[in-house]
């Protein structure tokens, strides 16, 4: 059951995305009246399909193969290699027959299409889950808490983050994007003062490596108890709502962050804990669990803002765009050598097991609206084949006023396929591996 429902994902996910970045392209190409014969999800590879009909000019349909989509537009070269088509005389209908900057808005039509959705669905999920954020305003007034690989970094517990790489921050969410950790400038108030603290651009791989937390928390407040989870270790020591926390081994505890990382390098072991309860101080030892978890949650004194349709729009955006600069990057990483491939490229069996095998809508979206801004970017590559090398293409022409021959695009094309037939091949064979790791 659990491998169907990532399956189930998979295929939902990527189809929604294959459908919307051709229907990109199709109502393009309809725009400026060129005729569009094919619209189908999957490839009919072998002219085999699962079934199709036709509506005015244009059959629609579903392949085989679930490989992606295609839009078979008439007079362009493309992974059809339909070459009798364009043996005939150039129709006023037909792709070719267009003037280049029209054709370039039917190539990007796609991608576009894909960056908004990516966009719109980051939206959606700050309003219909995530529903309000934490103002940076609130974090400032105790500072932010410091890990230990925080503090590495070069911060300090208590420290007001002013602004990141010269922007002024509102949310409390972006101080910890992902975005920051491939080098980032953090402006900061300490003791009234101040500075800056450099991140470097592999600062990643060491976040990577806290478990609980990240580098920069807003856990700098008091260690008052808001919650004890039943059948946890807090509750059989005899941990109450309201209690604060004092001491641990002896030790001051100074806030919550401080307490949650120290109870954390103890885990497995008894612990005395002093706590002020009523006025008076009470001594409870708790045997910690094997991963330092005690079951209590803490009062935090913040206050939440609520998304509104505009500010979710305005976050979203900034959201997808990081998400859009991850990869980027991540992908630099890999052609420079710094990152393996093999660790950093997934095929269909990699993203079906990142759907993972519960149905969590919050994070199938999550996952979709991300993919959609990879396909954005990956069809965008100047790779024959891809949207990005037809792009490519038409920029020379409309820059040289030269248009490349018919066979010269058709060589290219194939070479583009042997390409992505390439990279498609190493996907699906590392996804392999992986499983049998």
């Amino acid at each position: 059951m659990n491998i169907v429902i990532m399956v189930a994902q998979l295929i939902l996910g990527l189809s929604i995305l294959v459908v919307l970045h051709e229907l990109g392209h199709f109502l393009a190409a309809r725009a400026f009246g060129i005729r569009v014969e094919k619209f189908y999800l999957f490839f009919d590879a072998w002219n085999f399909k699962l079934f199709s009909f036709k509506i005015g000019e244009t059959e629609y349909g579903m392949g085989w193969l679930p490989l992606g989509g295609y839009v078979k537009i008439a007079g362009m070269i493309d992974e059809s290699m339909d070459k009798e088509q364009l043996s005939k005389p150039v129709e006023p209908w037909e792709f070719r027959a267009k003037p280049a900057w029209q054709r370039l808005i039917v190539m990007i039509g796609g991608v576009t299409v894909n960056l908004v959705l990516g966009i719109l669905v980051f939206a959606f999920i700050l309003l219909q889950y995530e529903k309000e954020y934490l103002p940076i305003s609130q974090v400032n007034k105790d500072g932010v808490y410091a890990s230990v690989a925080g503090t590495d970094a070069g911060f300090k517990t208590g420290d007001k983050i002013i602004a990141i790489n010269g922007e002024e921050i509102v949310r409390f969410k972006d101080v910890q994007s992902l975005r920051n950790l491939f080098g980032s400038v953090y402006s900061v108030e300490r003791d009234g003062q101040k500075l800056d603290v450099t991140i470097s651009d592999d600062f990643y791989k060491t976040e990577a490596k806290s478990v609980r937390n990240r580098f920069l928390d807003a856990s700098n407040f008091a260690p008052i108890i808001d919650s004890v989870i039943p059948g946890f270790p807090a509750q059989k020591a005899g941990l109450l709502k309201k209690d604060h926390l004092l001491t641990l081994n002896g030790t001051p505890i100074s806030s919550y962050g401080a307490f949650r990382d120290s109870i954390i390098a103890r885990a497995g072991d008894t612990v005395r804990l002093a706590v002020l309860r009523d006025g008076d101080t009470t001594i409870l030892k708790i045997a910690n669990d094997s991963m330092g978890f005690i079951g209590i949650t803490a009062k935090i004194p913040y206050t939440g803002e609520k998304y509104t349709v505009g500010s979710a729009l305005r976050f979203g955006f900034n959201d997808a765009m990081d998400m859009l600069v991850i990869n980027v990057k991540g992908l630099g990483k890999v052609f420079s050598g710094k990152e393996k491939a093999t660790e950093s490229i997934q095929g269909p069996i990699g993203i079906a097991r990142i759907y993972g095998s519960q149905w969590v809508w919050s994070k199938f979206w999550y996952i979709t609206g991300l993919l959609s801004l990879v396909l954005a970017f990956m069809n965008i590559l100047p790779i024959p084949a891809l949207d990005g090398g037809h792009v490519v293409f038409l920029f020379w022409e409309i820059i040289t006023g030269k248009k490349p021959s018919d066979k010269f695009l058709e060589y290219a094309q194939i070479v583009g396929m042997v390409i992505l037939f390439g990279i498609m091949a190493f996907a699906f064979g590392n996804d392999i591996l992986k499983l049998f790791r």
